[in-house]
């Protein structure tokens, strides 16, 4: 009689740590599916795009280690990847500097107007619209001769140039259609950081006095910062990634004035087959994007380019 107690107190234990041991491994059992993915999808091809920056390889033979001569080829002896970076820069920051504000005053414009949800279907149309598709009506909306743009343009007297063929328009051809293509997912993130303004801010801003204008530079945009950095963030991280638009409008022509670094990454990996290369491209592309990145977040927490 006395044993079956302390048998009892024995075998407790050993199902409590059943239980937990089982409550253990429980998390990981739930996430292996998206572990699994991360690890196959992600952690994989960076891993071997990082080894073959080492290589010289193309499809067709094994890699050779060379150790960092694509990254001395690179920076050192390609003109053509600085005049690529040139052309990223330029495309990126014209369609932050100028889509950005854009998108922001159209967006606070609309808020204060009727008809918001029919207003943000019309203009995330882009966003759901394929860029390849859009690319080729933007061929046709910006030919030289029987594009619609020159047709106005003609219409009022001016002669239109050749948007996509001349040297000194293609790249202001191509920031344009690429502002109105990001330009209904940054008006719809400026729409919902606008809407969680609290209207008492707007309020005690009118009882002082305070014109539309004012308000809009006193009050919405130091509550917008957040939104603001996000979109800057994302929208500079596009524009230097960015190359399907590029390739679909131009090719990268003419004479090289809009091939961007990701393109040119694209030709040489798959034109040219030269996978080192191209992979040592990527990374020294995501090293800029990120020093690029920290200075803007190093900005907007010191509170503005003025204090910066």
């Amino acid at each position: 009689m006395a044993t079956e107690p302390l048998r009892d107190r024995a075998i407790v234990p050993k199902q409590q740590r059943r239980r937990l041991q089982q409550k253990d491994w429980a998390p990981y059992v739930f996430l292996s599916p998206m572990i699994f993915f991360f690890v196959v999808f992600f952690a994989l091809p960076i891993g071997f795009a990082l080894y073959l920056t080492f290589t010289r390889w193309n499809p067709l033979s094994t890699p050779k280690f060379v150790g960092l001569k694509n990254y001395t080829y690179l920076l050192t002896q390609d003109p053509s990847f600085y005049l690529t970076l040139k052309n990223t820069f330029v495309f990126a920051f014209g369609t932050a500097l100028i889509g950005i504000p854009l998108a922001l005053i159209i967006a606070f414009v609309f808020t204060l107007s009727r008809g918001k949800p029919l207003w943000r279907s019309i203009y995330w149309l882009p966003m759901v619209t394929n860029v390849v598709a859009i690319a080729y009506i933007w061929q046709f909306i910006l030919d030289g001769t029987y594009g619609l743009v020159n047709q106005l343009l003609s219409a009022v007297g001016i002669v239109g140039p050749q948007w996509l063929t001349d040297p000194q328009s293609a790249m202001i051809a191509v920031i344009m259609v690429a502002i109105w293509t990001g330009l209904g997912q940054n008006m719809l993130l400026f729409s919902a950081g606008l809407e969680g303004i609290d209207e008492t801010f707007y309020e005690a801003a009118r009882i002082d006095g305070a014109n539309t204008l004012e308000i809009f530079w006193n009050v919405t945009l130091p509550l917008l910062r957040p939104t603001i950095l996000f979109v800057s963030i994302t929208s500079f991280i596009a524009g230097m990634g960015s190359f399907t638009l590029i390739l679909v409008l131009t090719e990268g022509g003419p004479i090289q004035s809009t091939n961007v670094t990701a393109l040119y990454m694209y030709q040489m990996a798959f034109q040219d087959l030269r996978m080192g290369r191209a992979s040592a491209m990527a990374f020294i592309l995501f090293v800029i994007i990120f020093i690029i990145t920290l200075i803007q977040l190093r900005i907007f927490r010191r509170g503005g380019i003025e204090e910066y």
